[in-house]
């Protein structure tokens, strides 16, 4: 018997808690999105890309779940990006996620970028974050 995949799961608790934010949403204007549409106004966090690996221990299937978010932005320079990526981070590193159908083990910050878009008119400023969501299998 295997564990079922996580990332499910846990790309929707994230989605959960970042669009569930006042302050993110709100105060910083930030949408979130899986699938961006069109015409969305910037700025927003976009669920991006996740990998997955066994994390397995003697008695319990676990996953650790790694999560990519991009924050895309017009502003000029990458003060509005940082801000939104600070709040970000208050609201995932070391905090609780509820993942239906698996125990919570820890989420952890693992990576930021800054980026310019280099198209033209190049005025679309870029912040990928990314962290490391590990999850087990409750037990029977």
């Amino acid at each position: 018997m295997s564990a079922p995949l996580a990332m499910l799961a846990v790309q929707g608790a994230v989605y959960t808690k970042l669009s569930a934010d006042g302050e993110l949403t709100v105060d910083l204007g930030a949408g979130v999105y899986d699938n961006v549409p069109e015409n969305a106004p910037f700025p927003h966090i976009v669920l991006g890309e996740a990998t997955e690996v066994p994390a397995n221990s003697q008695d319990r299937f676990a996953r650790d779940t790694v999560v990519t978010l991009h924050v895309w932005t017009k502003a000029l320079g990458h003060t509005e990006g940082l801000t939104i990526g600070q709040r970000v981070n208050a609201l995932l590193d070391h905090q609780p996620l509820t993942i239906p159908g698996l125990d919570h083990v820890a989420t952890l910050f693992e990576f930021g970028q800054t980026l310019t878009d280099p198209e033209p008119p190049g005025d679309i400023r870029h912040l990928m974050l990314r962290y490391r969501v590990r999850t087990e299998q409750r037990p029977a």
